[in-house]
């Protein structure tokens, strides 16, 4: 059989690890595939660029419209990002009658739902492995290997930039800004870290994550979403002493009441395997209720890494190129007629524990003051740290973890302790998740 003739848009560190990887393996994949791949044509706006890759006799355009309209060109693989361009790439690719196999998770979070449409119409594929975690096949592990479960919840690390950063700050005592300077030198955090360190990409792969997991349609919009900047090294320290260690999770869960949806700094027990995922490195816990949990865990980003989740797509993708569009794995899990509309909770409905931490006046009362309103709002206290200022002007610092408590209710006890006159400081709230 001829080989499948691929076109790349966009040929930077993923695009051209993945011809690299095509290149290297390209006997194991034809034995796996049923047919060679091979790239033949790839969009770049800079031809003179310097590649990772050997171009060999791809031909190359600077216009990737000219790759997506190619009629030899049976795949696209979108790996330009953004949502703008891309989108408009992707559905012609769609109208053309070509499958798409992309690494783009802001696309398919908020595009996603008429991407799909689209293809189902066309009989085509979209395929998005790349698109999460970036080796690791989580997509494959929950709408495939895990199809015969009902999903629960999961957590996942899923920014390897975050995960380097408060890494950093637990391991050598460092601040956010030192670290985060060192990140964006290393490469591992734009000259813009917004998207990594507020959560938005997290985000973006939660909103995946969850439609996959739930059989609900992709919401982003629905998604709340916290960042690492206001995470402290004192915060790092204090969570270690009381066995926990802070990880930027993404967190997805189905209630009797609707589905959690939400991206913030949490407080793991350090016994858990995920609190224990460091540097750049990710990973996703998934509770499931015949297997139970289950982790998965490697390379989230980088040029391999995420090419092989590119490739493990274009092999599906090519298996599947004589089979009846009606038998092959829906895009998102489930029957797309079969796709639940379940209510996304609002964050201040959600339920956690929570680490507060606050600066007060040193002197008699304050604390029971403290205990009063958080009693008041139904909030037990689990365990307490208090240290001692190293000035007077400063105020001791005090910290509590709290068992279980409604959002709302939270929300409205620290408005009340940030009116006392006695405490000096902003209460720094971190959620907790037990993950049991």
């Amino acid at each position: 059989m001829n080989p499948v003739k691929t076109g790349l848009l966009g040929l930077g560190t993923v695009g051209g690890g993945t011809v690299n990887v095509l290149t290297r393996n390209a006997q194991e994949i034809a034995r796996r595939a049923g047919r060679g791949i091979v790239v033949t044509h790839a969009s770049a706006r800079d031809l003179e660029k310097p590649r990772i890759c050997d171009i060999g006799n791809i031909r190359l355009t600077t216009d990737p419209m000219e790759v997506v309209n190619d009629p030899d060109i049976a795949i696209v693989v979108e790996l330009i990002g953004g949502d703008t361009l891309a989108f408009d790439l992707v559905m012609q690719a769609i109208a053309n009658g070509k499958h798409v196999v992309t690494a783009n998770k802001a696309l398919i979070a908020k595009n996603g739902n008429e991407i799909f449409a689209a293809a189902q119409r066309q009989g085509v594929m979209v395929a998005f492995e790349a698109a999460v975690a970036g080796g690791i096949p989580i997509i494959k592990a929950i709408r495939e290997g895990l199809a015969g479960n009902r999903i629960e919840w999961l957590a996942g690390i899923i920014n390897g930039t975050g995960n380097f950063i408060l890494t950093e700050m637990r391991d050598k005592g460092r601040d956010f800004a030192d670290v985060l300077k060192e990140a964006q030198q290393l490469g591992y955090a734009e000259a813009d870290p917004t998207f990594d360190v507020e959560g938005i990409d997290a985000a973006h792969k939660l909103t995946i994550l969850a439609a996959i997991a739930f059989g609900i349609p992709l919401q982003f919009d629905k998604v709340y979403t916290e960042g690492i900047s206001a995470i402290t090294g004192g915060d790092v320290s204090y969570a270690e002493q009381l066995g926990y260690r802070i990880k930027h999770l993404g967190i997805a869960r189905q209630t009797e009441r609707g589905v959690e949806l939400r991206v913030h700094p949490t407080l793991i027990p350090e016994r858990r395997l995920i609190a224990n995922v460091d540097g750049v490195m990710n990973a996703v816990l998934v509770q499931a209720d015949a297997v139970g949990p289950t982790l998965y865990y490697g390379a989230g980003a980088g040029a391999d890494p995420t090419a092989s989740a590119v490739v493990a797509d274009l092999v599906d993708v090519v298996r599947a190129l004589t089979s009846d569009p009606e038998n092959r794995v829906p895009h998102l899990a489930f029957q797309p007629d079969a796709l639940a509309d379940l209510p996304i909770l609002p964050m201040e409905q959600v339920e956690t524990a929570c680490y507060l931490r606050m600066r007060a006046a040193d002197r008699p009362g304050v604390l029971a003051e403290v205990t009063r309103i958080l009693g008041d709002q139904g909030i037990s206290i689990e365990a307490m740290l208090q240290k001692e200022p190293p000035t007077e002007e400063e105020g001791a610092t005090i910290i509590m973890l709290t068992q279980k408590v409604v959002e709302k209710n939270m929300n409205r006890a620290i408005e009340q302790i940030q009116s006392l006159d006695p405490i000096l400081s902003n209460v720094t709230r971190i959620r907790m998740e037990s993950l049991g």
